[in-house]
């Protein structure tokens, strides 16, 4: 069964960092671009961040932009999404996709991604 697990979430706060990261279970993600995703409380999944396969494009929601990269290590099979000077305002369930559109209005190729994990909760607060 192709799917993907994320790690790295928790409790921090405000001001402090985390590395997410997204690794597949029985594919790799070398060929394919890759995307996250936060569900915060009583509002609808938004993109953040996604990657070409190939690394050359990168996109960022302006919610994000300077404060989260995303990277991705073929060697290591791996995706990463590192956040930092992180709010209140980002607390959420983080998602990882894959096989999917990246581009300006990631919002909208949502429901083109093919491969999710199931999340992982990031909370901020004091």
């Amino acid at each position: 069964q192709f799917q993907l697990v994320e790690s790295g979430g928790g409790l921090v706060q405000p001001g402090e960092s985390l590395r997410l990261s997204c690794a597949p279970s029985g594919f790799t993600l070398e060929h394919f671009a890759v995307a996250w995703f936060r569900q915060a409380p009583g509002k609808e999944r938004e993109g953040l961040s996604c990657m070409t396969s190939n690394g050359g494009t990168t996109y960022y929601a302006d919610s994000v932009k300077g404060r989260f990269t995303i990277s991705r290590d073929n060697a290591k099979n791996t995706v990463y999404l590192q956040l930092n000077t992180l709010n209140v305002e980002d607390t959420g369930v983080y998602y990882c996709a894959a096989e999917g559109l990246c581009g300006t209005g990631l919002d909208d190729y949502l429901s083109d991604y093919i491969y999710w994990g199931r999340g992982t909760q990031v909370t901020v607060s004091s």
